[in-house]
C-alpha cells in the first residue's frame, strides 16, 4: 500500500504525467504529492476530503489539488458502480524554475494561487471537458499544450476553494498514517456515534492530546470534523431522488437529535435541511 507522503509514478525525463483511474472505487487511503494535480471526473461520486475540510465530487467535476495538500477521494458505491477519473499532475518548476514566471504566462498566475487551497471549477466546464478528452491520444507535445491552455481557462473561471487552511508542514510516514487512520475510521464509521475516546484509540494517543494534534494540522476540532462530514452526506441524500424523510436521512448519518442536526446544517450550508432540499430540486 502507498504510504503517505507519495511519489507519484512516472517516467525520470517527464515533466507531466497523464494518468487514468478507472475501476470500482478511486484510491481511498489519505495522502499528499508535491504534485499539483488536476482532475476531470468522467463518472461517479462521493465525498473529497482535502486539507481542513469535506466536499463532495460528482459526474463532470474539474478538481485542482495543491501540491502536498493532503486529500482523500472516499467512493460512493451505493450511487455509481463505475468510477472514472482523467488527471494531469506536474509541479510548479517541472518546466523549469522560472518557466511560469515569464511575462508571457501572467494570466495563469492565478491558477497557482487558487491552487494553493483547491478549488473546483464552477464554470466553462464544457470547454475544460473537452481539453481533457483529447489528452488521451495527444503527443507528450499536445497535452502540455492542452494543460497550458486549462491553466489559462481555470485562471479565469469562476471557482469555490476546497480548504480553508493548509497545514503548512509535510506529514512524516508515522503524522500520515496516524491521520490516515483517523480519516478513514471516521468516513467508515460516521453514521454510528463516535465518542473522543474511540477516535483517541484510533489514533493511539490520549484524549487531550489527539484533541490538541487534531485542531493543530486541521485548523478545527474532531467533532467540528465529524459534523462537517455527516452534514455533507445528508446533502447528497438531500439531492438524490429517494423517500427518505428529513428525520431519517438525520438518523442515517450520524445525528440522533433533530435539533442538533439542523443547527449543524445551518452552521455548515447556511439554510436548514428543507430549504436546502428545495433549492436541490
Amino acid at each position: 500500500m502507498k504510504a503517505l507522503p507519495f511519489k507519484i509514478p512516472k517516467p525520470e525525463q517527464d515533466a507531466l504525467v497523464f494518468q487514468v483511474d478507472y475501476g470500482a472505487s478511486f484510491y481511498d487511503k489519505l495522502h499528499q504529492h508535491k504534485e499539483i494535480q488536476i482532475s476531470l471526473i468522467v463518472e461517479g461520486e462521493g465525498t473529497l476530503l482535502v486539507g481542513d475540510s469535506v466536499n463532495d465530487y460528482a459526474k463532470n467535476d474539474v478538481l485542482i489539488i495543491g501540491s502536498n495538500i493532503p486529500h482523500v477521494f472516499k467512493s460512493d458505491q451505493s450511487a455509481s458502480k463505475n468510477f472514472h477519473m482523467i488527471s494531469l499532475f506536474f509541479t510548479r518548476p517541472s518546466f523549469g524554475s522560472n518557466f511560469f514566471d515569464l511575462e508571457e504566462l501572467k494570466e495563469v498566475q492565478a491558477f497557482f494561487k487558487r491552487a494553493k487551497h483547491g478549488f473546483k471549477v464552477s464554470s466553462k466546464l464544457k470547454q475544460i471537458n473537452t481539453l481533457f478528452f483529447q489528452l488521451a491520444e495527444g503527443t507528450k507535445l499536445n497535452r502540455f499544450l492542452i494543460l497550458l491552455q486549462i491553466l489559462k481557462i481555470t485562471s479565469k473561471s469562476n471557482y469555490n476553494s476546497l480548504s480553508s487552511f493548509i497545514y503548512d508542514k509535510t506529514y512524516s510516514d508515522n503524522e500520515g498514517q496516524r491521520m490516515r487512520n483517523v480519516f478513514e475510521y471516521t468516513m467508515n464509521s460516521f453514521q454510528g456515534d463516535i465518542s473522543l475516546k474511540t477516535i483517541s484509540n484510533v489514533a493511539n494517543m490520549t484524549k487531550n492530546a489527539f484533541c490538541k494534534y487534531f485542531k493543530k494540522r486541521t485548523n478545527k476540532t474532531y467533532v467540528q470534523f465529524l459534523n462537517e462530514l455527516r452534514v455533507e452526506h445528508a446533502c447528497r441524500l438531500l439531492q438524490s431522488n429517494n423517500d427518505l424523510s428529513i428525520i431519517q436521512i438525520a438518523e442515517r448519518v450520524g445525528f440522533n437529535n433533530m435539533s442538533n442536526f439542523n443547527r449543524q446544517f445551518k452552521a455548515t450550508k447556511s439554510c436548514n435541511p428543507t430549504e436546502f432540499k428545495k433549492m436541490s430540486h
